[in-house]
């Protein structure tokens, strides 16, 4: 199923993740030096936090809007929409997380670091069905996508050979 928002012929969710995903997962990395009392790493994690959620928040209706079109009774549909509801539930922790560190983000409480974990650990099972969605299920890839495709740059269909 070919994605319907596209950014220079690619789908525009599978682009737009890219940032959130790593940022996200990068401040939980950083949470690890700001436990040992690295300030200017928990300052890190906190920024990445917050980047993180916009760009969240930017792929979020890209997703959603490919999802939609995913027709009724497929387990493309379903499996889309537990990708969708458990990365609500991720960025509901990054942001729980976030909340929690604002008074001193140098310092971030035990809570906010779990709450990151958690929600990095979930990303691990959403970002599976997401490749799930594309790499089984063919969300999001052109229709007639082969190995000699011309490039999404041109007007030329995905079926012709390049």
């Amino acid at each position: 199923m070919e994605s319907k928002t596209k950014i220079f012929g690619h789908a525009a969710h599978q682009i737009a993740i890219v940032f959130p995903l790593g940022l996200l997962a990068t401040s939980v990395v950083y949470d690890v030096a700001a436990a040992r009392g690295d300030e200017k790493a928990g300052q890190s994690a906190f920024a990445m936090l917050g980047s993180g959620l916009v760009g969240g928040a930017v792929s979020a209706p890209l997703g959603y809007n490919d999802w939609r079109y995913i027709p009724e009774g497929t387990r493309a549909r379903e499996v889309g929409r537990w990708h969708g509801l458990g990365n609500a539930v991720v960025m509901a922790l990054f942001g729980a997380s976030w909340l929690l560190r604002r008074p001193r983000p140098e310092r971030p409480s035990n809570l906010a670091v779990s709450l990151s974990v958690l929600g990095a650990g979930l990303a691990l099972v959403t970002g599976w069905l997401g490749g799930e969605l594309v790499d089984r299920l063919g969300v999001g890839v052109d229709e007639g996508a082969h190995l000699n495709a011309p490039s999404s740059l041109t007007d030329r269909p995905t079926s012709e050979p390049a």
